[in-house]
């Protein structure tokens, strides 16, 4: 039986069944009072030595999933009942507190009624940069510690009302304990608390006044349905033994099973999904919640910023996909609840979204409609909790019918346990054909003396309205330029920049067209070397998962590291299931790397989790840019973690320790110009064009789409990883256990070349096939000196030569295969009337 069948039949079945009647059957256990409450609440059955039975919402978007417009629909309307009791001036001053890990999410959402009401809820995760402002136990949970870890200490400590949030007020010590331990801190005249069910017994009922009278404070409540939970006499040894034998009828090979231990039932056999990485673009300035405070400054941000993101996640759904889950996560309950409600209000009725979210809370799972828990997949923690490795849950998705199910977990918890192979994706995937996951970066409050930034950097350009390559392959951090000529002829810009008169980023090379034979060229070279790239892009891939971060954040270093980053993720999704982000950034010789790029990463990502990527390496100019770069940007900024050290596909000037070969060979994304680099022109800083607060810039050329070999070059290369598996698992064992230490080789022998050819000038020397092509493409070229013998590797360059005149050297114990002379003391002299060089 399919997953949607056994759903619907599920939906047959349960049709005017109430889903606490099992509990209530086999244990006596009743609820009295409002007429709403059994359409609110259903029971289930929990390991717990406080409590046996568990009040399952139906509403709160916890354990049971539901329409994201009712879930925030109920706080809201909640919160405007609080608005109403306190009058519009009082409600001013107003602050709401949440309690963690249930009423995160509805806590928000009556703060969304209250209106101009900013936000905090308690925490179980500590922050070693943010002040404890107090704290509280919860008497009944398995997990009692709260934090309040305001990133303003003032939130707390006006006079207003304070309106504290929880989803069932069912003895009062919960709250009884936050007042008291907040009002000895903060004293106030007027308490509210706000639940969406009061089931208090009649000995707690009158608790709270006698409270309130105590500390000469004011305390209202104000909640959807209220009613008593009646409990016979030694429902929690029934309940606990019930709990036992299900389980070990769950686990028994000679009983037959109604549930499975990580189920609920007997689920019939299903093929892994596919798991999809959807970028929301979360913008930067808005916290994923209100474990630190959220005001309405963020609220309105927020807003403005939720449907775009719902349209990327629309536009990831599968087609024809008819029922969606988006799943939050533990404390994340309020993004995934808006993200949910935005794509409601996308999709339409034809497609039906509901919203619930993990948990924490060990329950039992009993596939039954009168039960209100009826699967529950098991997955390890994924966020490093403070109280150490534990199981979590995601209650009734498996067998619920999804067609998809969109994951939405902070940045936190987007960790390598999160991507194993029990882990929460994973268990997914044997239940829901699709599954998405979202990651909202973890708002961490910064240090006040943090230097001024930007308000809003843009999010990252992608395709196919910036580059031909697919959107999820690369995310540029640029600025589009593609409006503005920056094209000069080439003479003419090493005029300028050897003169001092100009830098090279400040304008752009004429794209070089291939001719008809230059084409033949690249096309058999690419078929000569995909296999050898593939063996390259794989062992380079998994020495930065073994070494660098099992989670790493690909940034190329644009435009020549880009194709090499797409690759690399490519190999990571293949070989290991990951879908890894991957960012082009661009870096200038002489200027550094884009600070406004880092500034963008640092809020969105773990700098200490990001891999620079180069296609290869020269001299390492380059590797000593960025070490210097990242130096300046720690001096000025006080953001640490990022790394120096370049990923390349190939070092054959030894300046690097994360490389797949160290040999000189020819890669053929080098041979052309932005036709195999996604129709992007090398990156262009200018200042008047890029500002203080603007990422460098770049060029998109759609015109020359009828020449693009972007896609072709990528898949003649990915198309061969199946056949070089073992191959690069060779390669990386080895490599892994090599002296790879750089000795620099390659800048000694730049120098030695520099003087010997009366040069002087090391940057005029561009060693190895890549940077020996872009001389022969973007440059004046004097001379190419070649390694004597070397073959095929440089055809493509010799055909260059000979088609600008540039003569070729072969020289002995050459350490590149080639090297690239570019014309010194260039004047426009140096080339006759037919554009070749002219021998000095």
């Amino acid at each position: 039986m399919t997953e949607r069948a056994h759903a619907e039949g599920h939906a047959e079945e349960g049709a005017g069944t109430w889903s606490g009647s099992w509990v209530a059957e086999r244990l006596g256990v009743g609820l009295t009072g409002d007429e709403a409450l059994t359409g609110l609440l259903g029971l289930a059955l929990r390991r717990n030595p406080k409590r046996a039975h568990l009040l399952v919402s139906n509403v709160l978007g916890k354990h049971v999933p539901q329409s994201p417009s009712v879930v925030h629909g109920h706080g809201v309307a909640l919160g405007r009942r609080v608005r109403d009791l306190l009058g519009a001036e009082a409600a001013e001053r107003a602050v709401v507190l949440g309690y963690a890990e249930t009423a995160t999410g509805l806590g928000h959402s009556v703060a969304d009624g209250l209106g101009s009401a900013p936000y905090l809820h308690s925490t179980r995760r500590p922050v070693a940069t943010v002040a404890r402002a107090g704290g509280f136990e919860e008497s009944h949970s398995h997990a009692t510690s709260h934090l309040l870890l305001p990133e303003d200490p003032a939130l707390l400590a006006g006079d207003g009302p304070l309106v504290l949030v929880d989803d069932e007020f069912s003895t009062g010590n919960t709250v009884l304990n936050t007042v008291r331990a907040l009002h000895g801190r903060y004293p106030r005249k007027r308490y509210v608390v706000v639940a969406l069910v009061d089931m208090r017994s009649p000995a707690d009922a009158g608790r709270l006044d006698d409270f309130a009278r105590e500390i000469g404070a004011r305390v209202d409540l104000v909640t959807t349905a209220s009613g008593t939970v009646q409990l016979p006499p030694g429902v929690l040894e029934k309940g606990q033994e019930l709990v036992a034998r299900h389980e070990t009828a769950a686990t028994d090979p000679t009983t037959e099973p109604t549930t499975d231990p990580t189920t609920g039932r007997v689920p019939a056999a299903a093929p892994s999904a596919t798991v999809r990485r959807v970028e929301l673009r979360w913008p930067h300035d808005v916290p994923d919640g209100g474990r630190h405070g959220f005001t309405p400054a963020h609220r309105a941000r927020l807003e403005a910023a939720l449907p775009a993101m719902a349209a990327r996640i629309a536009e990831a759904l599968p087609t024809g996909a008819r029922r969606v889950l988006v799943l939050g996560f533990e404390e994340l309950m309020y993004a995934p609840l808006r993200l949910a409600h935005a794509l409601e209000q996308t999709v339409g009725g034809d497609v039906a979204v509901r919203y619930s979210t993990t948990t924490r809370s060990p329950v039992l799972a009993v596939d039954d409609p009168g039960y209100a828990i009826r699967t529950r997949l098991v997955f390890p923690a994924h966020d490093d909790p403070a109280d150490g490795p534990g199981e979590r849950y995601a209650y009734n998705v498996a067998g619920a019918g999804f067609d998809a199910v969109v994951a939405v977990v902070d940045s936190v918890a987007d960790t390598p346990a999160l991507h194993a192979p029990d882990g929460l994706p994973a268990r997914l995937a044997a239940h829901v054909p699709h599954v998405l996951l979202a990651v909202v970066p973890s708002y961490v409050p910064g240090s006040p003396h943090a230097p001024e930034r930007p308000s809003m950097l843009p999010e990252p350009l992608r395709g196919p309205d910036f580059s031909s390559y697919a959107p999820d392959e690369v995310g540029w951090l640029l600025q589009d330029l593609s409006d503005v000529t920056l094209e000069a002829p080439t003479e003419e810009r090493e005029e300028a920049i050897q003169s001092g008169g100009a830098h090279y980023a400040e304008s752009l090379p004429v794209e070089y067209q291939p001719s008809e034979q230059y084409q033949q060229l690249f096309h058999a070279a690419l078929e000569t070397s995909a296999a050898r790239l593939a063996r390259a892009v794989g062992a380079v891939t998994e020495i930065v998962l073994a070494e660098r971060s099992p989670r790493p954040v690909l940034v190329s270093l644009a435009r020549a590291g880009t194709p090499v980053g797409v690759l690399m993720r490519r190999w990571a999704r293949f070989r290991h299931g990951l879908d890894l982000p991957h960012y082009a950034v661009s870096i200038v010789r002489g200027r550094g790397i884009d600070a406004n790029a880092l500034r963008w990463l640092a809020d969105h990502h773990d700098p200490a989790d990001v891999v620079f990527v180069d296609g290869w390496t020269g001299k390492g100019a380059i590797t000593r840019e960025l070490a210097a770069a990242l130096r300046a940007f720690e001096d000025s900024d006080g953001i640490t973690g990022f790394d120096p050290e370049i990923a390349v596909l190939a070092d054959p000037g030894s300046c690097v320790r994360t490389y797949g070969t160290r040999d000189d060979f020819l890669i053929p994304s080098a041979c052309l110009n932005s036709t195999v680099s996604g129709l992007i022109s090398r990156t262009v800083l200018r200042a008047d064009l890029v500002g203080p607060h603007d990422f460098h810039g770049a060029k998109f050329y759609r015109e020359l789409a009828g020449a693009d070999l972007s896609p072709a070059f990528l898949d003649a290369v990915s198309a061969r990883f199946p056949e070089v598996t073992e191959a690069v698992d060779a390669q990386a064992k080895d490599l892994l256990s090599a002296d790879r230490a750089p000795t620099w080789e390659g800048w000694a022998a730049v120098e030695r070349i520099s003087e010997e050819y009366g040069i002087h000038d090391v940057n005029l020397v561009k060693p190895g096939v890549g940077e020996t092509t872009r001389v022969m493409l973007r440059r004046v070229p004097w001379k190419v000196l070649a390694r004597a013998g070397a073959g095929a590797d440089l055809d493509h360059v010799r055909l260059l030569a000979e088609q600008r005149g540039v003569p070729v050297e072969e020289v002995a114990d050459l350490p590149y295969t080639c090297v690239g002379l570019i014309h010194p003391q260039y004047t426009r002299g140096a080339t006759g009337a037919d554009g070749k060089a002219v021998t000095l």
